[in-house]
This record gives C-alpha cells, sequence and structure tokens, in this order.
C-alpha cells in the first residue's frame, strides 16, 4: 500500500527496440497494494472472523509490511523521478507537499472516527462504549485533570497519537527522511544503507535501554511523565523506515532484483514455513498447536518480533514471504492475468480491475477503511455475527473501497477541465 499520488505508478522498462516501443504495465505493485487494503479493512474491524485468514495470523509480519514496503516502492517512482527531473530542491517541495496532505488526511481520520463512535455510542443501540474502547478517554473525560488540558493542541503537532492512528503519523516522519536518503544517495549508495541501518538500531527500545543508549522514538501521550512508562509511537517510524526504504531501493535501482531460481524459492519457503509454529496460530489463538516451546521462545525473544520496532525476524519473513509472491505473480504480474475466456477466467479479470483500482488510490481508501472498519463493528455488534451476516458487512465494506477508489480516480483525473484537441 501507498500514499504516493499518481495512478500510473508501474510501467514496466521498454520491451521493444523500435522506434516505438511497446510498455507493458506492471500491475503487481497495484495488485498487492490493493490486496493489503482490503486486509486492513479485515483486520481493523473487531470480531471480524475474516482474520483468521490474514497474514498476521501465520506469520510474524502482516499486511503493515505490505503496505510499507509498497509505499516506499511507490514513493521511489512518484517523488524519485521528480528529484530527477525537477532537481533536489522542487523533489523535495513535492514530499513537503505530500506530507501536507497526508497530515490532513490523518486530522480529518481521526475526527470522523471520533464523531462516529460518539455516535453510536450514544445511540444505545448496545451497551459499548465505543469510544471509550479507542481510549478516548483523555479526550472527552480525563482532560480537564491535566495540567496542561489542550489535548487537541497535543494531537494538532503530532504529540498526541492515539491508538489506531499511528500508520498516518509514521509515513509523514519516512516521507520527511526521503530528500536526505536521495542526496546521501548521490554521494555513495553505502551512505544510504548506514543511515537506515542505524536509525533501525536506534529505534530498538529492548537493545538501547540495554546498553545504556537513548531510544529512538516519539512520545504518543506528552501528559504522562515517567519515562519507564511513557507511551511511545506504537508504529516507530526510525525502525519502520528500514522496509519503506528496501522498496524504496529496489524500485529505483539500487538493490538489483533478486533472481528467480530453486535455490532461492527453497529458502523463502522454508523462512515462511519454519514461521508458523512460531506464528499466533502456531502459539496464541485457541491455545495454540500445543507448542509450549514455541510460545516460551517468542516469550522471551520479543524483541527479534516487536511490531512497534519492527523487530528484524518481521523483516525477514516478510522478504521472504514478498520474494514468493513476486516469484507467482510472474514478470509484470503476466500470471495474474488470465487469457482464457470461460465463466470463471472472465470474473477474475473483473475482480482484478477492481484490485487494481482499489491499489491505485490508496490513500483515499486507506482513510475510508478505518472508518469503516469501525462501522462495520458496530454493525455486527447490532446484527449480530453469523456467518452470513459477517460476510454481508464485509462485502459492504469491500464496496465501499471500491467505490472510494473509482470516486478518487475520477476526481484525479479533473473532468471539470476542458478537453484539448488537436
Amino acid at each position: 500500500m501507498t500514499f504516493a499520488d499518481p495512478t500510473n505508478t508501474a510501467a514496466a522498462p521498454s520491451v521493444s527496440a523500435s522506434a516505438n516501443p511497446v510498455r507493458v504495465r506492471d500491475i503487481r505493485l497495484d495488485f498487492f497494494r490493493g490486496i493489503a487494503m482490503f486486509i486492513i479493512l479485515f483486520a481493523h474491524t473487531p470480531g471480524n472472523f475474516l482474520t483468521r485468514w490474514i497474514p498476521a495470523r501465520w506469520g510474524f509480519s502482516d499486511a503493515t509490511e505490505m503496505f510499507v514496503f509498497c509505499s516506499g516502492m511507490a514513493s521511489a517512482i512518484a517523488f524519485g523521478a521528480t528529484f530527477d527531473r525537477a532537481g533536489f530542491a522542487l523533489g523535495t517541495a513535492r514530499v513537503g507537499y505530500r506530507i501536507w496532505q497526508v497530515y490532513w488526511a490523518h486530522v480529518g481520520l481521526f475526527f470522523a472516527t471520533a464523531a462516529l463512535l460518539v455516535y453510536v455510542t450514544d445511540l444505545g443501540i448496545t451497551d459499548r462504549n465505543y469510544w471509550g474502547q479507542m481510549n478516548l478517554w483523555m479526550l472527552f473525560v480525563e482532560s480537564e485533570h491535566w495540567e496542561n488540558p489542550n489535548i487537541l493542541f497535543s494531537f494538532m503537532t503530532l504529540q498526541w497519537v492515539p491508538n489506531l492512528f499511528d500508520i498516518l503519523p509514521m509515513y509523514m516522519v519516512i516521507l520527511a527522511m526521503m530528500p536526505l536518503v536521495i542526496a546521501l544517495a548521490r554521494v555513495h549508495l553505502g551512505l544510504v544503507a548506514a543511515l537506515c541501518i542505524a536509525m533501525w538500531v536506534l529505534g530498538q527500545r529492548r537493545f538501547m535501554e540495554a546498553a545504556g543508549l537513548p531510544y529512538l522514538n516519539f512520545t504518543a501521550e506528552p501528559w504522562v511523565g515517567n519515562d519507564d512508562w511513557q507511551r511511545r509511537w506504537f508504529l516507530n517510524p526510525f525502525a519502520w523506515q528500514l522496509v519503506f526504504f528496501t522498496g524504496f531501493a529496489f524500485m529505483r535501482g539500487w538493490l538489483p532484483k533478486p533472481p528467480v531460481n530453486a535455490l532461492l524459492i527453497g529458502i523463502a519457503t522454508f523462512i515462511v514455513l519454519a514461521n508458523i509454529p512460531f506464528s499466533s496460530i502456531g502459539v496464541r489463538e485457541n491455545g495454540g498447536l500445543g507448542l509450549d516451546w514455541a510460545r516460551e521462545w517468542r516469550s522471551e525473544n520479543r524483541q527479534w518480533i516487536s511490531k512497534s520496532d519492527f523487530g528484524i525476524l518481521r523483516y525477514i519473513q516478510f522478504l521472504a514471504l514478498a520474494y514468493l509472491a513476486w516469484v507467482l505473480a510472474g514478470d509484470k504480474g503476466n500470471r495474474l492475468r488470465v487469457t482464457a475466456t470461460h465463466a470463471f477466467a472472465r470474473a477474475w479479470e473483473k475482480i482484478l480491475t477492481l484490485i487494481l483500482k482499489v491499489g491505485q488510490q490508496s490513500l483515499a481508501v486507506f482513510v475510508v477503511s478505518i472508518f469503516v472498519a469501525r462501522f462495520n463493528g458496530f454493525a455486527m455488534d447490532v446484527l449480530g455475527r453469523d456467518t452470513g451476516t459477517v460476510l454481508a458487512v464485509n462485502a459492504f465494506g469491500c464496496g465501499v473501497l471500491i467505490l472510494t477508489a473509482y470516486l478518487a480516480g475520477w476526481f484525479k483525473s479533473t473532468p471539470w477541465k476542458p478537453k484539448v484537441t488537436r
């Protein structure tokens, strides 16, 4: 998933040496961004049994890695080209403009979602306090007890990052790193690698505290003064930049694409399968699979799989899974397309078109998905969670995301502008 704004994000290099070379669009980026959007909708819907089948249940990594990795790839296309074409100053200006857009998307998403949660709570249809479940007590109840009760100022300055609303702030900080990364790359790519690794190390809380060194992250609740239990940003941008700039480096050509061979496929498959005993399905859900040794290992080695600080085993498992998905999709995603004309093939082509459209409009879709996920959770509380109801509510949510993607694409096409004719 990405928040880069162009819709034509993945045109492949020329495949012909003629004067008018044929360009074949690589659909893999848009496809996996679209899949990530639907997974994020399912994952953020409370009490949704479809979460049994999302990546987070089967491995250390989840849709967040897909989200951030694809963001890096698309940002390389959208913003990297601007640095190349228009120069460093204008490239930096465009990144700054995108940060501004994402900031207001973050603000709008929070207030819209908070208003929804207050409304459905006040309806009294259920006995749930939905804004309380989102830990918004400090906004509606507790602010009067603070020495500095300006909670809205804390939110607008990203000092207070509420639960569930941490991914867009993370993305803004990582975007702000991009000009520095571009500048270092013009000197030597080794400097980029050194910067990314150094920031990741400084963003590992357990390691840094054990070494008596400062831990690099932002405060999520500034009114808490005791640093020993102060809440930090759940998604630490200084750690998560590693997977973002990995995707960025692949798309910029700083890292060569991995070869497709039996050895790498075997290694990646082994990593993905070996990860399952330590995953949620292996050791956490419903008592797991009875693998006490795996549960004990997971408990004793949390720093290696930390989501907040992007533990290194999450990175390794995600890269293995991404490699297998890249191989299975085929060159430029040609295995995702079908050439047959039977009914199933025609149906898949229509589904593929919808997935690609959702992947192309990821900022708008992501913002709407968080809002719709909370509404869908409320709908299930009211209507029940039998199989038919859950599937219907999820279908409704998917339909809203698809509609959002088409509307966003329509607005971006600026249909109100006069068409230029020759």
